[in-house]
């Protein structure tokens, strides 16, 4: 990672591929405060460059740009039509019982004005991941902070999916300061939760290509 907060793994002429740090925005938020994103430090060497697809500020991991108009049309055509092929890596607190699984539970906002989401039977929206567990450790021994490393596949994209879903189960990914409490929130100084390969149809060329940025944590 540089001192920009991303690191580029990929460009040509259509687009450009990020491994974007924990911390960094992908977009402009509201406010001057928030004006610093990925997208506009990435313009300066890639004037143009727009964004496709987002990542919350503090997960990490591949991300992909367009740099003109038409790319971006087909690269949105296709993160709406679920060709684009995500994974992803967390730490999670406890140790999960089962070694694969899926959790399909609708989501909504909490509230009007809320930046969380919930579970809602009701009123929310499809929401499936599927998770296979890679590593179970604790901390500081047989006695210490039990934590689960999992692989992370989302079939939809809403927002904090993946936090909710994990909280869902009882397992709250390490370092969210909006979903996880106690001991899990404290257990990492970031949010454990890394976009770690992307993979969709090249709008040019028409070839599958796939990008892979390994989890700092």
């Amino acid at each position: 990672m540089t001192d920009l907060g991303y690191s580029v793994l990929f460009s040509d002429p259509f687009l450009v591929v990020c491994d974007k740090g924990s911390g960094l925005l992908s977009v402009p938020g509201i406010g001057p405060e928030k004006a610093d994103c990925l997208v506009t430090r990435l313009q300066r060497d890639f004037a143009g460059a727009r964004i496709v697809h987002r990542l919350d500020r503090d997960t990490s991991g591949v991300i992909v740009l367009a740099r003109d108009a038409d790319t971006h049309r087909t690269l949105s055509m296709s993160f709406e039509a679920r060709g684009v092929d995500k994974t992803y890596e967390a730490l999670v607190a406890g140790h999960l019982a089962s070694d694969r699984g899926t959790v399909d539970l609708p989501l909504r906002k909490e509230a009007l004005g809320s930046a969380r989401q919930i579970v809602h039977m009701a009123e929310g929206k499809p929401s499936r991941t599927d998770y296979e567990v890679l590593e179970r450790g604790r901390d500081g021994g047989a006695d210490g902070f039990a934590w689960t490393r999992v692989k992370l596949t989302p079939f939809t994209g809403r927002s904090h999916q993946l936090r909710v879903h994990m909280l869902a189960l009882g397992h709250p990914i390490l370092g969210d300061d909006l979903y996880a409490e106690g001991a899990a929130r404290s257990a990492r100084p970031r949010l454990c939760l890394h976009a770690r390969t992307l993979a969709f149809t090249h709008p040019a060329t028409g070839t599958r290509v796939a990008f892979e940025a390994p989890c700092p944590f």
